[in-house]
C-alpha cells in the first residue's frame, strides 16, 4: 500500500489535547449573489496549541502559518457548526499549552505510533 494515502483518524472530543495536527471541518453559512443562504464546509488545519475549559464550555484554540502570518482560531467543542476533527499527525509535548511556539518555528518531535508485524 502506498504511504503518500493515509486514512485519518476521526477524534471524539475528549481525545483532543496540545501538540496535535487537527483538520476541523467547520460548517459556515453564507449568502450567495441573489442573497439566498447556502451552507458549505471550511476545513481548518493547524497546530492545538491547548485545550480549556471543562464539559459544555470545552474550547480548543489551533494555529497554522498562511502566506507567512500566523492565524489562530478558538474552537468550540460544543459547537454545532463543527461537522468533523481529524487527526493528522501528533508531536510530544512536555506542557499543556503550547504558547512558545508562536516565536520561532516547530521544534517538536513527532510521535510514532507502534504499528504490528504481520505475519
Amino acid at each position: 500500500m502506498n504511504n503518500a494515502v493515509q486514512a485519518l483518524e476521526v477524534l471524539k472530543p475528549e481525545q483532543i489535547s496540545a501538540g496535535q495536527v487537527l483538520r476541523v471541518h467547520e460548517k459556515i453559512q453564507d449568502l450567495n449573489a441573489k442573497g439566498e443562504a447556502r451552507e458549505r464546509i471550511q476545513v481548518f488545519e493547524g497546530l492545538v496549541l491547548g485545550v480549556r475549559g471543562k464539559g459544555a464550555s470545552k474550547s480548543f484554540t489551533i494555529r497554522k502559518e498562511t502566506d507567512g502570518f500566523g492565524v489562530e482560531k478558538i474552537f468550540p467543542l460544543s459547537s454545532p457548526n463543527l461537522s468533523k476533527i481529524e487527526l493528522v499527525k501528533a508531536f510530544k509535548t512536555r506542557r499543556a499549552r503550547l504558547s512558545f511556539v508562536k516565536g520561532f518555528g516547530r521544534r517538536l518531535k513527532e510521535l510514532v505510533s507502534k504499528k504490528t508485524k504481520t505475519a
